[in-house]
């Protein structure tokens, strides 16, 4: 089993800049990868980015130049950083692991609105 606990969503202006955070914890040994989905209303849920254990990227395209995923192995921490948010941005931003068993968090909501 793994846990994703994420933090760092909120309100944030077209063009601002949000980092979301995620911190796993249990059987963080079996994990592959790990990545980012997000759900806007009415929406299907989509990929964000991953990164895997070895520290290779991908991104949607609609991300690709704004958002960096990142890892930080001693902290059990995966991050999402994103710039130039633009208001379809907007959504509940989920953390997931795979190993390969899939593992999600809670969810934060990020809003992107003036």
């Amino acid at each position: 089993q793994v846990q994703l606990v994420e933090s760092g969503g909120g309100l944030v202006q077209p063009g601002g800049s949000l980092r979301l955070s995620c911190a796993a914890s249990g059987s963080i040994f079996s994990i592959h990868f790990m990545g980012w989905y997000r759900q806007a209303p009415g929406k299907q849920r989509e990929l964000v980015a991953v990164i895997n254990s070895g520290g290779s990227t991908t991104y949607a395209d609609s991300v690709k130049g704004r958002f960096t995923i990142s890892r930080d192995n001693a902290k059990n921490t995966v991050y999402l950083q994103m710039n130039s948010l633009k208001p379809e941005d907007t959504a509940v931003y989920y953390c997931y692991a795979n190993t390969p068993a899939g593992f999600w968090g809670q969810g934060t909501q990020v809003t992107v609105s003036s």
